[in-house]
């Protein structure tokens, strides 16, 4: 049996290992400005049924529909898989046909201004539209698709109940809407609270027994983070990203031996576009949606640079990067830990350093990561659907 002062001795070491971190200001304020979580819902402006039951409604019923699709054959769901936490774990995407980027997750896009990984999309529903008619993906054509709307009773009774009348003799109009009910219904895909929006919380109150709670390797992967990692450069903010685009060093070339320009090509992309947000289909009559469209510049660095993704729920959405290269976050932690600096564009911003991270410090980051996961929400199948007793 432990004597009195073992079991003082024992009880003191229990103590100092449940203790939190002590935290500098600074670093309280980079903690703090990761959140808090969830957001509060904001309806999108340029969408004129963002928020809307009916919509969302008809939004998820589009989203599992092959109509959509080039011979009906694929949909939105195929790539965007629900047990996949909406991605298909595929390196690169495979629709109609194969693809050169990594399937991205759906969830948590009303955080973003720019969709894709090369941002060729200024608002969520143009990416869905983009999703429909590119070969690759969809393979529809505006004018059969909106024939298609007409046509099928389901769908054109929800549209009417959705946007309060017909659909329209403009095919264009009446795509740009099946896209906004897309929208809709993507919006409502929010990841849920983490063990990290915990103790964030925590922190900010001075609850040390909460605080406590959260694993001794996650703080000290989250010290890394905030601190020599420099990591909140570009994962900032309450969803882990800034929505910027970087040359992080990974190849630009594809498997097909192609060029795959990345922001170079997605801003051109999207300006030329007459469904971005400086057009005629954006429903914010100020355009004040439209303002980073609008100032938006080319520049060279530009090319091969992607949009930074989120890191909330980032276990269960590998394989990683854009093109789906990095097998495992321990590979993507090794590429920045070893970042091969002559990858890097040499007049463009070198916000990037290799980490030279010991085996230690990887563990810690990948403790922490883990420590962002939230489950991916599910659509409730069950739930009642608005439109159900007038469009069966």
């Amino acid at each position: 049996m432990l004597g009195l002062a073992g079991a003082l001795g024992v009880s003191a070491l229990h103590a100092a290992a449940a203790m939190p971190m002590d935290w500098t200001p600074s670093e309280r304020a980079r903690i703090a400005a990761h959140g808090p979580w969830p957001p509060a819902p904001a309806p999108d402006r340029s969408n004129r049924v963002s928020g809307q039951s009916a919509a969302i409604a008809f939004g998820q019923r589009l989203f599992f529909d092959g109509r959509l699709s080039a011979g009906a054959t694929v949909n939105c769901a195929g790539c965007h898989q629900p047990s996949r936490a909406w991605t298909d774990g595929r390196a690169t995407a495979q629709a109609l046909a194969p693809g050169v980027r990594n399937t991205q997750t759906l969830v948590n896009l009303p955080l973003q201004r720019w969709f894709g990984w090369g941002g060729s999309s200024d608002s969520l529903w143009m990416a869905s539209l983009r999703a429909i008619v590119d070969p690759r993906e969809m393979g529809a054509s505006v004018a059969p698709l909106a024939r298609r709307v007409r046509q099928h009773p389901d769908l054109s009774c929800a549209y009417r109940q959705v946007f309060e009348q017909a659909p329209p003799a403009d095919d264009d109009l009446l795509a740009v809407d099946i896209a906004k009910a897309l929208a809709a219904f993507q919006e409502t895909l929010v990841t849920a609270r983490t063990p990290f929006d915990a103790f964030r919380d925590a922190l900010l109150r001075n609850d040390h027994e909460a605080m406590a709670r959260y694993p001794a390797a996650a703080q000290r992967g989250l010290r890394l983070f905030v601190g020599r990692g420099n990591c909140t450069l570009c994962h900032g903010g309450p969803n882990f990203s800034h929505g910027a685009f970087h040359d992080t060093g990974v190849p630009f070339f594809t498997r097909r031996g192609e060029v795959d320009p990345g922001r170079h090509v997605g801003l051109r992309e999207a300006q030329a576009s007459p469904m971005n947000l400086l057009g005629r289909f954006n429903d914010d009559a100020s355009r004040d949606t439209a303002i980073a469209t609008r100032h938006a510049r080319l520049e060279h660095r530009h090319w091969g640079a992607w949009r930074t993704p989120s890191l909330r729920n980032v276990t269960a959405t590998a394989p990683y990067m854009h093109d789906g290269s990095f097998e495992t976050l321990r590979d993507v932690l090794l590429h920045y830990s070893d970042l091969p600096e002559e990858r890097l564009h040499a007049d463009g911003e070198r916000l990037l350093r290799p980490l030279r991270l010991s085996p230690a410090e990887l563990d810690d980051l990948l403790a922490f990561l883990r420590s962002l996961d939230g489950d991916a929400p599910l659509p409730d199948l069950n739930a009642r659907d608005p439109l159900q007793a007038r469009c069966p």
